[in-house]
Formats: C-alpha cells, sequence, structure tokens
C-alpha cells in the first residue's frame, strides 16, 4: 500500500502515519529522517546533500527526489510505504509519478486531513502547554507566530497538490479535526480496510 498524507501543520498527519505503519507494517517515509540516513550512509546523493546543508542552503529537489527514490526502493518498502512532508510542491509531485512510474507501481491513496486553520491554532497552543505541564520541552514550531507562518507556507507552496491528486481522481478527504480515533477509522474506511 503506497500512501501520500496531505494537510497543514498540526492536522495529525504523523500521529495517523504512526497507526498506519503499526496496521500495515508499511515504513513511514519522512525526508527529513531520509535525509539524515543518506548523510549518515554517505551514500553518493547523501554526500550532495550534506554538502549543501553544510553551506547553509536548503537541499534541492533534485537531491531529495534522488533520495526518495533511493529509499523506496529499499526492501521494507516491497509492501508499500507512507509519505510523510513529500512531495510538498507540484514538481516533487510530478517526480513522484514518475518515480513510481519507473518502478511500475501506483500510489493507493493520497489522504488529505481536512482542518479548521483556527481550531489548528489552539491545537498547538495547547499542545505546548499540555507539554510544559508535563515538564517536556516544547516543539519550536508550537508557538502561534512560528505555526501561523508554516501555515501560510503550506497553503502556498503545498496546498496546491490538493487540486493536482483531485484531478487524478487520487485524493480522499477525512475530518482532521475528529479525534484520533475517528481520524483513524475514516482512514480505513477509504482504504477499505474497517476493522
Amino acid at each position: 500500500m503506497r500512501l501520500i498524507l496531505l494537510g497543514p501543520p498540526g492536522a495529525g498527519k504523523g500521529t495517523q502515519a504512526q497507526r498506519l505503519v503499526e496496521k500495515y507494517g508499511i515504513p513511514q517515509l519522512s525526508t527529513g529522517d531520509m535525509l539524515r540516513a543518506a548523510v549518515a550512509a554517505k551514500t553518493p546523493v547523501g554526500l550532495k546533500a550534506k554538502a549543501v546543508m553544510d553551506a547553509g542552503e536548503l537541499v534541492s529537489d533534485a537531491i531529495v527526489n534522488a533520495i526518495v527514490a533511493e529509499r523506496i526502493d529499499q526492501p521494507d518498502c516491497a509492501k508499500g510505504f507512507i509519505l510523510d512532508g513529500y512531495p510538498r510542491t507540484l514538481a516533487q509531485a510530478d517526480a513522484v509519478q514518475a518515480m513510481l512510474a519507473e518502478r511500475g507501481l501506483t500510489l493507493d491513496a493520497v489522504i488529505e486531513l481536512v482542518v479548521d486553520d483556527k481550531a489548528l491554532v489552539g491545537r498547538i497552543v495547547k499542545r505546548a502547554e499540555d507539554a510544559r505541564a508535563a515538564g517536556q520541552p516544547v516543539r519550536k514550531d508550537d508557538n502561534p507566530e512560528i505555526f501561523e507562518e508554516r501555515l501560510r507556507e503550506y497553503y502556498k507552496k503545498t496546498a496546491p497538490l490538493i487540486g493536482y491528486y483531485h484531478a487524478k481522481a487520487m485524493l480522499k478527504g477525512v475530518d482532521g479535526m475528529a479525534n484520533i480515533d475517528a481520524v483513524s477509522g475514516q482512514i480505513d474506511a477509504l482504504l477499505g480496510k474497517g476493522h
């Protein structure tokens, strides 16, 4: 099963991805984790990425796409994978389609966690308060100003993917404002795997 999770920061993509990992035994592929792993493994593309990051620059789409392509060829991805935080742009979405086509693969679904932005801001404020109350570190992006900037960035660069996948009849929406179990249930129903 090959899936993409879409939705703004704080929508619950990470939480749902973890549940899907446990349920289907497929890995969650995060570009940040993949970049760090490629750099640590000193793969040719990892060395390129390290040079760019060491120079304080953003890693190009070409490098990110190469790292994703390298990662989906690993044995643990044979049964499928969940792309989380990638693709972020239309160019990356085209690259994913090409990557999969080269391997004779297709996406099973693109799941959008549909959320209310104002409620999301409240959600991240609560997450920060809960972390403080539990004596845990507060994520630096759990700050309303930083979060709102990330939301603007999402709508500018990533939200166009909603139309892209809708036009391909691959987009499936779930109510991301429901509780975690309800969202998981909606996703299972969409995937035809209700338990």
